[in-house]
């Protein structure tokens, strides 16, 4: 299936009648719509969505949801995709046609039972009368088919289902919120979509209707008594699902107020900066407390360089310092060396009187022996003795052990670590100063501009927005703790009705229909189970072989895990260590990719052959990953793709010349005083032309 033409008339920006036409080309599928900020890319997605769905384009995404609801409705939303000028022209003189419309060609589309060439479905809105019709032809005419199923449902099951239109038509830089899925509610939502392209949908609808015609059977059987206790039951679940809805608008309505005040707060901080006051109190102060800490590392600092301080003196004294070591050393050596006088001498008189009786032995003559035993008396007397030790070893200091370490300790000290310590200290003391330098003229610069009235009141100004912020934080909270309480408290209701149910005497006709009905649930149940595992590995094996040709980094994500418990499934990447890789230590890019490579593994499983737009691509894209996505995903998610970039941004030139071969129309969207419209260029001028331009305003 392929779009071959869409024509506006008076959609929003697009004033009048305004045509494009595709005329697809079986071997380059790529057509780009380049506009600038504001020219109409959005608007057209929405005017698509809207042709296709008109009131139930509520149900493909939130965003429209939104829109409808904060305009009041379907019936007001409506008029504001009305051409403001034409409105505004009507509604003065009543002469200008009041009507919106949007219509489009499908080509090679298959019906069953109903051979074609092409469908074009019209739908328009006229404001005089205030109704909107919608038409469809088959080969340029009405067909009984459409009329007999009626227009919408037609489109839902025969074109494209609205539930996953979301995944056809798209802004690229949102599609993260694939990623981002946390609670289980997200989880919940995010499961529907993927029950719905994968075609799981239709059986979980019939489970529903099962257990709907259950809880129809049981209930006929009630007695009036039981009956009045059923009614209380069921408008207390009724009135639960109600206030759960009404929270939930209101924290629909406290985070656009958060948004909003937080757009305004951002919005002020820019002025501020503009005005030279960009620093806010809470900046200033947490500036001073920087302050106040480094000035207790100052004098941590000069107390650790106080303390080398002490030992420089010993520094300075360099040789002397030497000697003294020397000095005490030889008389840590003599203290050693030296023994007990007493002992001393009886050792040596031993030893004499020993070597007096062995020269007995020699034979010596008198005058001889007397010679030598004078000589050995002379030199061993204790008055010799003591004169050799006071020569060798003069005592000047007389440390003890301990202060002779304490010496040793502080020399060694000197001799080594020192000179690096010091230095490092120095440094230290150095850098200190610089930054407590700059952070105090930081503050006195923002100090001496904090009285300036306009800065003045532009921060009592973000100070309010951020004090509405945290009461609306805070507020959301308590409706958080309600929300929770209310679906305990519904849970609850729901369990009693059940087990009330199962008290009723039913007939025996509606006996056997329930028994029936039971059995088939407990199939389709079963078949649900089976088939969402089946899909599961297929779905596992299409993510990682998307993210495998569009990610650089090979190793980064080793492998896809699929779960699927109860109603919940959700998707885990795994790192070569088979460790779950958290979605929220994704850069916004990866996160993209991964929301990228998700996305186009649910088209190919949903086997629906339907074009793709794409909104804002490439916006959170590296070159390397624009290069990947370029040549891998662009030409394999859809036989038609329609890309909306903002040129230089979303696409440079040098990516468009990888996108070139597969390019088959090139559209620019123009807009003068009267509003927008599409000017076709040939594929190779899309730059050229943007070139000019911007040669015209820069003249």
């Amino acid at each position: 299936m392929k779009i071959n033409k869409i024509k506006f008339q008076n959609f929003r920006i697009y004033k009048g009648e305004n045509e494009i036409l595709f005329a697809p080309s079986p071997s380059k599928n790529i057509s780009i719509i380049a506009g600038k900020n504001g020219f109409g890319k959005t608007t057209f997605l929405t005017s698509l969505i809207w042709v296709f769905y008109g009131k139930m384009m509520s149900e493909v995404e939130d965003k429209y949801k939104k829109d409808i609801k904060n305009a009041g409705g379907y019936e007001k939303f409506i008029k504001t995709l009305l051409n403001r000028e034409v409105k505004t022209d009507f509604e003065n003189n009543g002469k200008i046609s009041p009507i919106l419309s949007v219509e489009i060609e499908l080509k090679d589309i298959l019906i069953p039972s109903i051979p074609c060439k092409s469908v074009i479905i019209k739908r328009s809105y006229d404001l005089r009368t205030d109704s909107e019709d919608l038409k469809i032809f088959i080969d340029g005419l009405e067909n009984e088919l459409t009329k007999e199923v009626g227009f919408e449902v037609f489109i839902n099951d025969f074109i494209l289902p609205r539930e996953i239109a979301k995944f056809f038509f798209f802004d690229a830089e949102k599609i993260v919120s694939l990623a981002e899925a946390k609670t289980k509610a997200e989880l919940k939502n995010l499961s529907k979509a993927y029950s719905e392209v994968l075609g799981i949908k239709k059986y979980e609808d019939l489970k529903k209707n099962l257990e709907t015609l259950l809880s129809k059977l049981r209930r006929s059987g009630a007695s009036p008594f039981q009956q009045t206790k059923l009614f209380e039951l069921t408008d207390a679940e009724s009135e639960l699902n109600g206030l759960i809805e009404i929270n939930q608008d209101k924290q629909f309505n406290i985070d656009r107020e958060i948004a909003n005040h937080k757009a305004n707060s951002d919005s002020l901080q820019e002025k501020l900066i503009r005005e030279g006051n960009g620093i806010t109190l809470e900046e200033l102060q947490k500036m001073k407390s920087e302050r106040d800490v480094l000035k207790e590392e100052s004098i941590e600092i000069k107390n650790k360089l106080k303390k080398l301080m002490d030992i420089a003196p010993l520094v300075i004294a360099g040789k002397k310092l030497v000697l003294l070591n020397e000095q005490l050393i030889s008389e840590q050596n003599s203290n050693t060396k030296s023994i007990d006088k007493s002992f001393l001498i009886q050792e040596l008189d031993s030893f004499s009187n020993t070597l007096l009786k062995n020269l007995e032995n020699l034979s010596l003559d008198a005058d001889s022996k007397l010679k030598v035993e004078k000589a050995l008396k002379q030199t061993l007397s204790e008055k010799e003795i003591g004169k050799e030790k006071s020569k060798s070893d003069t005592i000047l200091l007389d440390f003890t052990v301990e202060q002779f370490r304490n010496f040793e300790a502080v020399f060694n000290n000197i001799k080594g670590a020192f000179s690096s310590q010091f230095n490092a200290v120095v440094q230290e003391e150095k850098n200190n100063r610089i930054y407590f330098y700059k952070v105090y003229h930081q503050i006195k610069q923002a100090e001496a501009r904090k009285d300036n009235p306009l800065a003045q009141k532009l921060r009592e100004e973000k100070k309010e927005s951020e004090d509405k912020i945290t009461v609306l934080t805070l507020n959301k909270g308590k409706l958080i703790q309600e929300y929770d309480s209310l679906n305990v408290r519904l849970a609850s209701t729901k369990k009693v009705l059940s087990e009330y149910e199962k008290n009723f005497k039913l007939a025996e006709t509606d006996q056997k229909k329930y028994e029936v009905t039971e059995k088939l649930l407990v199939k389709i149940n079963a078949i649900i189970q089976k088939i969402k595992e089946d899909k599961k590995y297929s779905l596992q094996k299409s993510i990682m072989l998307g993210l495998k040709k569009i990610m650089h980094k090979s190793d980064f994500i080793h492998n896809i895990r699929v779960n699927v418990v109860d109603d919940v499934m959700d998707i885990d990447l795994l790192d070569k260590n088979e460790q779950i890789i958290d979605k929220d230590s994704l850069s916004k890019g990866e996160q993209q990719l991964y929301a990228t490579a998700l996305l186009k593994a649910l088209v190919d499983e949903s086997g629906i052959k339907f074009p793709v737009f794409i909104d804002s691509p490439l916006q959170k894209f590296d070159k390397y990953h624009s290069k990947n996505i370029i040549k891998e995903f662009y030409p394999a998610i859809s036989e038609q793709v329609v890309l909306f970039p903002l040129l230089e941004k979303e696409l440079s030139e040098l990516e468009y010349d990888y996108l070139k071969p597969n390019v088959n129309k090139v559209f620019v969207i123009e807009n003068h005083h009267n509003g927008s419209s599409f000017r076709p260029f040939a594929v190779d001028q899309l730059f050229t032309h943007l070139k000019q331009e911007q040669d015209v305003y820069a003249n």
